[in-house]
């Protein structure tokens, strides 16, 4: 059966992966402005503080991983009280060596491994829209592994180490998010695969996009009357059913129109689900904002379309 979570990372194509060792010694603060990318981070050895905006702040310790889809504001500080130094994330240098917070003498209280990458999908921002604003994972030993042959496929120039990068931080994506999508609290995905009836449905809009779904249909295959399936969805994911679908449906469709052997507009509207080429185009265009063909024709100039 289609996997949901594993179509979702596939599509967002993650890309341009960077890593650094970071350390932190004596009395430190670092506050960041939002960064936007996705970013994570493996704890190595000590204990220290994270507080990103709108989330309740977090002690990480050795072994702890965390993921931000989006990368918002945070303040990341040793145990001792201190006026945070704030620094921009556009700005800090690209360097293979251990970037030092604190203290720069003596052994460090605190080291992580962090990073960050860019998703390539064209679609990006409605994609990580259904992923939770922080991931904090706990005790779970192949994510610190993960992050480490990242780190080290990172600093190597060898045949193949973009693409090797792209699967290593395609795996660690899954790894995190279905970690923690027990415990997923926050609308979206994770929370909408979390919940066994609500998932059959879900694994069917992505197994038969094309299919003319109804929520009847769908919450007949939940095994849930129709009223008690829409809530059920629409509080767990974010979305209503249909919403869901079209969304799924216009990601798809941008992922085909991308591609350099892009089919025409018309298999394009038949694979996610339209009638015709016209039907198509109307929905695209009221949901993107521009025709799927001139989508196309900027995608193919080099030019990155309006989302």
């Amino acid at each position: 059966m289609t996997d949901p979570l594993a179509e979702v990372i596939a599509l967002l194509r993650p890309r341009a992966v960077f890593s650094k060792v970071i350390s932190g010694a004596g009395a430190w603060g670092v506050r960041y402005s939002a960064f936007g990318e996705p970013s994570f981070c493996t704890m190595l050895e000590g204990q220290c503080l994270l507080a990103v905006d709108g989330q309740e702040p977090l002690t990480l310790a050795a072994g702890d991983f965390v993921l931000m889809p989006a990368t918002p504001g945070f303040t990341l500080s040793g145990l001792e009280p201190v006026a945070p130094v704030t620094m921009d994330p556009n700005l800090v240098p690209a360097s293979e060596n251990e970037l030092r917070h604190g203290d720069p003498d003596g052994p460090p209280d605190v080291r992580m491994l962090g990073g960050y990458f860019a998703f390539d999908s064209p679609d990006a921002s409605l994609l990580v829209s259904l992923l939770p604003t922080l991931l904090h994972v706990r005790g779970v030993e192949r994510l610190p592994v993960l992050v480490k042959l990242v780190r080290e496929e990172s600093l190597d120039q060898r045949p193949g180490r973009d693409l090797v990068l792209a699967r290593l931080v395609e795996i660690l994506l899954i790894e995190a998010l279905r970690s923690s999508s027990a415990q997923a609290t926050s609308q979206g995905l994770l929370r909408g695969l979390a919940d066994a009836r609500l998932a059959v449905a879900m694994r069917l809009m992505h197994e038969d996009p094309a299919r003319a779904w109804t929520v009847e249909e769908l919450a007949a295959q939940a095994a849930l009357s129709r009223s008690a399936f829409f809530n059920r969805f629409l509080r767990a994911v974010g979305l209503r059913p249909m919403e869901y679908l079209l969304a799924w449906r216009m990601a798809l469709a941008k992922d085909l129109l991308r591609r350099h052997d892009a089919p025409a507009i018309a298999e394009v509207a038949e694979r996610v689900g339209y009638s015709s080429a016209s039907t198509f185009s109307t929905a695209f265009s009221r949901h993107v904002g521009e025709a799927p063909g001139r989508y196309a024709r900027a995608l193919a100039a080099g030019h990155a379309p309006a989302l």
